[in-house]
C-alpha cells in the first residue's frame, strides 16, 4: 500500500490536547533480542523519581516491543484540553533512512526499510504527539555506539529530523540524557537553553528560549514565568514562536497597551487578509513529515498530476498538482490538503499503482514472448549472422548477454587470423570507439577480418544517436532527481525482484543497471534512455517505497 496510508490512519484519529498536569512517559530498551544490548539505556527510568517529586504524572516501560510503546504513548493523544509540560524519555536502539527516524522494540531482529514500521515507533509520530503541548514538550532521545543488525535501505542512529514549532529535541549518549531528564529538567527557574549550555555534550534541536524557564520558580503562574516587565517579552517571545491567529490575538487582550501591540495588531491583519490561512493552518497541523510529503508527491504524479519534483517540500508545482487533483475530484481546490483528502489520494494512487503494475507485466510477458522467439530465429544457432541480428534488434534483450560472449569469441578467432596490419587498424578503431574511427577502419579495409564487427559498431552508434549533448541531458535529469546512494540500492533491489537483472545492488549504476531500467521502461511503454526521469522513478517506487505503509 502507498507509504502514506499508515500517516492518514494516524490523522484520522482523534487527537485530543493533553491533560493539564505536567507528564512525561520513560522508555529504557535494554535487551534486545537480537543484537547489541545498550548497557545505559535502563538508567532513563531512573528520571521517573526526580519527575514525580516535581510534579509530573510519569508513566515508565522497560524493554518493551513496539505495540507496547505504542500503547505507551497512546494515552498523550487522549487527554483534557489545557496542556501542561510533557517530558517524552526514549533510550535504546534507532534506526534511520532518508530523514526518517525509528525507536526500535525489543523484538527487532535485522529490521529493513520494508519491516522497520512493524518493529519500531517513527520519530515523526513521537514529535507530533509532543507537538501536542507547544512550548512546554521535551523529547529526549538515548543510544550509544553498540549496533543492532539492520537490513536493506537502514542505517543505526537518529537522522536529522524536522523539529515541530514549539518542541524540544535534545539527543546524546544515554547515560548522560538519562541524568539531564534526573538532574536538570526538574529544576525550576531555568530554560532548557542554559540547562543545555551547562551540558555541551548533549545535542538540542528546535524550541531553545533563554528567556522561558522550562518550570516557573516557586509561586510563578505559568502564563508569566518571569516577574515584572520580562514578563511580557517572554509571552510575546512565546506568541511569536506559535505564529498563530489565536497566539497574536491572545497577546494583543493581554496587554492591550503592550510594546508589541503594533507587530501583533499587523500579524493578525495578515494572517486573516490570506485567502486560504485556514487551509494552510489545518494542513500544517497535520505535521506531515518530509517523506510524508514525497509520498503525497508521487501518488499526484501517478495520478497525473506533475508536482514538478519529488522533494517533500511543497512549493508552487506541487500546489497546483494538488489544487488540480482537489478541483478533478470535487473538493475546494486550496491547494492545501485535509486528512480526509490525503486519505482519498492514497486510495486513488494505490489502485493506479496496481492498475500500471498489472499492465506492465502483461506488457513484459509479451515483450519477453517476442524476445525468445526472435532469439530462435537467429542466435540460438551460433552463427555470427543470427548472433548480430539478434543484438541489432534486442541490444538490451534477453539473451544479449549471451549474445555477446559468443560474438567476442568470433572476434577472437578472426583477431588470430588477421594479418599484422589489418589486426592494428582494428585495435586502433577500438581503442577510439568513435563512428568516425570505424568508419576509417571500413574505409581501409572493406573486407577485413572485422568488417562485420566494425559496421555492427557504427550502426550501434548511429541508432543510439550517441549525441553528448543527449546523454548530458540525461544525466542532468537524473541528477536533479537528488536521489542518494541509499535511494540507488533501493531502485536496484526493485529493478532486481522485476527479474531485470540490473547487476550488483551498490548504488551505482553501471550499463547493466542502465539496461534493467531500459528494459523497465520498455515494459511500460516509456523512452527506453536508460537513465532515470521523475515518471520513471515513481513508477519503479510506486511499487517499493510507497508500499512501507503496509
Amino acid at each position: 500500500m502507498f507509504r502514506i496510508s499508515a500517516i492518514a490512519a494516524l490523522l484520522l484519529t482523534v487527537a485530543l490536547p493533553l491533560r493539564a498536569e505536567d507528564r512525561a512517559v520513560i522508555i529504557g530498551n535494554e535487551n534486545y533480542s537480537d543484537g547489541a544490548d545498550i548497557t545505559e539505556a535502563d538508567a532513563a527510568l531512573d528520571a521517573a523519581g526526580p519527575l514525580q517529586e516535581a510534579g509530573f504524572t510519569v508513566t515508565t516501560g522497560q524493554d518493551m516491543q513496539a505495540p507496547e510503546m505504542r500503547a505507551l504513548l497512546s494515552p498523550l493523544l487522549q487527554a483534557a484540553p489545557e496542556a501542561g509540560r510533557l517530558v517524552i524519555v526514549l533510550s535504546g536502539h534507532f534506526a534511520q533512512s532518508d530523514g526518517q527516524t525509528w525507536y526500535l522494540g525489543t523484538e527487532a531482529s535485522m529490521p529493513d526499510l520494508a519491516t522497520v514500521d512493524g518493529v519500531g515507533v517513527s520519530l515523526a509520530t513521537v514529535l507530533e504527539v509532543a507537538a501536542e503541548a507547544p512550548g512546554g514538550a521535551v523529547v529526549l532521545l538515548g543510544t550509544e555506539p553498540r549496533r543492532l543488525p539492520l537490513g536493506g535501505g537502514l542505517e543505526a542512529g537518529i537522522g536529522s529530523v524536522p523539529v515541530p514549532q514549539g518542541v524540544t529535541l535534545i539527543r546524546g549518549d544515554a547515560a548522560r540524557v538519562a541524568d539531564f531528564a534526573a538532574r536538570s529538567l526538574p529544576l525550576r527557574g531555568q530554560s532548557l537553553a542554559a540547562m543545555l549550555d551547562a551540558n555541551p555534550d548533549l545535542t538540542a534541536d528546535g524550541f531553545l528560549s533563554s528567556l522561558v524557564p522550562f518550570r516557573p520558580s516557586d509561586g510563578a503562574a505559568v502564563a508569566d514565568p518571569l516577574p515584572g516587565p520580562d514578563a511580557e517579552a517572554v509571552f510575546w517571545e512565546s506568541t511569536t514562536e506559535q505564529g498563530t491567529l489565536g497566539a497574536f490575538e491572545a497577546y494583543a487582550k493581554r496587554y492591550p497597551k503592550g510594546r508589541y501591540l503594533t507587530e501583533a495588531r499587523a500579524e493578525i491583519a495578515r494572517i486573516k487578509a490570506e485567502p486560504q490561512r485556514e487551509a494552510r493552518e489545518g494542513e500544517a497541523a497535520l505535521g506531515l513529515s518530509r517523506d510524508d510529503r514525497r509520498a503525497i508527491q508521487r501518488g499526484l504524479s501517478l495520478l497525473g498530476f506533475d508536482p514538478k519534483g519529488i522533494d517533500g517540500m511543497f512549493g508552487a508545482g506541487s500546489r497546483t498538482a494538488i489544487a488540480g487533483w482537489q478541483k478533478k475530484n470535487g473538493y475546494e481546490a486550496t491547494s492545501y490538503l485535509t486528512r480526509e483528502e490525503i486519505v482519498k489520494l492514497t486510495e486513488q494512487a494505490d489502485a493506479r499503482s496496481a492498475a500500471l503494475e498489472a499492465e506492465a507485466a502483461e506488457r513484459q510477458k509479451a515483450v519477453e514472448a517476442e524476445d525468445r522467439a526472435y532469439w530462435q530465429e537467429t542466435g540460438a544457432a551460433g552463427d555470427e549472422a543470427g548472433l548480430r541480428a539478434y543484438v541489432k534488434r534486442y541490444p538490451d534483450g534477453l539473451y544479449a548477454d549471451l549474445a555477446e560472449e559468443r560474438l567476442k569469441a568470433f572476434e577472437a578467432t578472426r583477431m588470430d587470423q588477421a594479418e599484422a596490419a589489418d589486426r592494428a587498424a582494428w585495435d586502433l578503431a577500438q581503442r577510439d570507439g568513435t563512428a568516425e574511427s570505424f568508419r576509417d577502419y571500413l574505409t581501409s579495409y572493406p573486407d577485413g577480418a572485422f568488417a562485420a564487427e566494425a559496421q555492427a559498431r557504427l550502426d550501434a552508434l548511429e541508432d543510439a544517436g550517441a549525441v553528448p549533448d543527449q546523454t548530458a541531458a540525461l544525466e542532468a535529469a537524473e541528477g536533479a532527481l537528488g536521489l542518494g546512494k541509499e535511494a540507488r540500492r533501493v531502485i536496484e533491489t526493485r529493478l532486481d525482484a522485476l527479474g531485470l537483472k540490473p547487476g550488483k545492488v551498490d548504488g551505482v549504476f553501471d550499463e547493466r543497471t542502465r539496461r534493467a531500467i531500459r528494459r523497465f521502461q520498455e515494459a511500460r511503454q516509456m523512452e527506453p534512455t536508460g537513465y532515470l526521469d521523475q515518471s520513471t522513478t515513481v513508477a519503479l517506487l510506486a511499487g517499493a517505497v510507497l508500499r512501507l505503509g503496509e
